[in-house]
């Protein structure tokens, strides 16, 4: 009952009242992040959600669009501002997510969305994890996401949802709470070094199995 339908009106009615509360430090960062670092304010990337199925994740940016003489970007490390450090270590760039969702693209606890080209290289049960809404944080994050394996993060998607009840997520959302103020590593989202390493690491498994 929770997980098919009760789950689902909790993200909604928490999102809403987050969004109105919030939105005076919404206006606030928009306008911080337009001076600090252009436009647009928003970051925007497709992620795969339920069932695999598209959407757009939304967050505030926080690097600058740093070009070379080549008019190639600058590498991720020179472009992440000390306001865009600020940012992901506070989480307080994932607010947008709210909007996703209140829309229902996402939902409060979950497994993080991850990217759409890693698609082809989940295992059967690691694919699992797409069988519920991605969270805007979930078990993995609150379980040393920076500190374990990728095998051992996607394990931790699975066993959220193989166990997703009202006291799990409780759970997760006091281990989320507890590791932002303490400005924990844990919660901080993947940069695109990191992540990149993911398809990188399964490819190669891949060929070293002959398959």
């Amino acid at each position: 009952m929770y997980k098919k339908c009760i789950k689902r009106w909790l993200d909604f009615l928490l999102s809403l009242c987050g969004i109105i509360v919030l939105s005076p430090v919404l206006l606030v960062l928009c306008m911080l992040v337009r001076v600090k670092l252009g436009s647009p304010v928003l970051f925007r990337q497709e992620r795969p959600g339920r069932d695999e199925k598209i959407f757009t994740l939304c967050k505030f940016r926080t690097m600058t669009d740093e070009k070379d003489e080549n008019g190639k970007l600058l590498p991720d490390a020179v472009r992440l501002t000390k306001f865009g450090k600020f940012l992901r270590g506070t989480s307080l760039d994932e607010l947008p997510e709210l909007f996703n969702i209140l829309k229902g693209d996402m939902s409060i606890i979950g497994p993080r969305p991850l990217l759409v080209s890693y698609l082809p290289y989940y295992s059967e049960r690691e694919r699992l994890r797409h069988s519920v809404r991605p969270g805007l944080t979930g078990l993995a994050q609150v379980s040393g996401r920076n500190f374990i394996d990728w095998d051992r993060r996607l394990a931790k998607d699975v066993e959220y949802v193989e166990n997703l009840t009202f006291g799990m997520d409780v759970k997760v959302l006091w281990m989320t709470v507890k590791t932002v103020l303490g400005h924990a590593d844990e919660v901080a989202e993947d940069t695109n070094a990191v992540e990149g390493n993911f398809a990188e690491i399964r490819r190669k498994r891949l060929e070293e199995a002959g398959e």
